[in-house]
């Protein structure tokens, strides 16, 4: 299963689960609704073309910029150079459903992650147990002897 949907000036073909990078979307909770589906397949090899009752759905993964493209203007012979950077703003969006024609097609439930302890804190009770245990070998170990002088 999956459909073609407008979203930015560009279209893009997106299947339930699909994370997909588009331009910069404002005032979104998390949860995106594309209003504009352009094609919906659900077998190989049919494509259906819906009048307006087909829904794409998703939430909102990540927002950030793009990698730095620089742009080069030169002119030979003129002494003209000109060097400009652009980053292009994104939305990821995990496509969650596909409903078209009372068919619904959801993406898998992803796996809850579990918190991890922060390095900085495991690695502060591994130098404290650490130091424990140096000093329990210290105590443990007999004081050396002194030496006595011979004349």
């Amino acid at each position: 299963m999956y459909a073609v949907i407008r979203a930015g000036g560009k279209q893009y073909k997106v299947a339930p689960g699909d994370v997909v990078r588009l331009e910069k979307m404002t005032g979104t909770d998390g949860r995106v609704e594309f209003g504009e589906v352009l094609a919906v397949s659900s077998e190989a090899g049919s494509v259906i073309r819906p009048g307006g009752d087909a829904r794409v759905t998703g939430e909102v993964v990540d927002q950030g910029r793009g990698e730095k493209i620089l742009v080069f203007h030169y002119k030979r012979k003129k002494q003209y150079k000109k060097l400009r950077g652009h980053r292009q703003d994104f939305t990821a969006v995990r496509i969650t459903e596909i409903t078209f024609d009372g068919q619904s097609f959801k993406a898998p439930e992803l796996p809850k992650k579990e918190k991890k302890e922060k390095k900085a804190a495991a690695e502060s009770a591994e130098v404290k147990a650490s130091a424990k245990t140096a000093k329990n070998k210290a105590a443990k170990k007999a004081p050396a002897k002194k030496a006595t002088k011979k004349k």
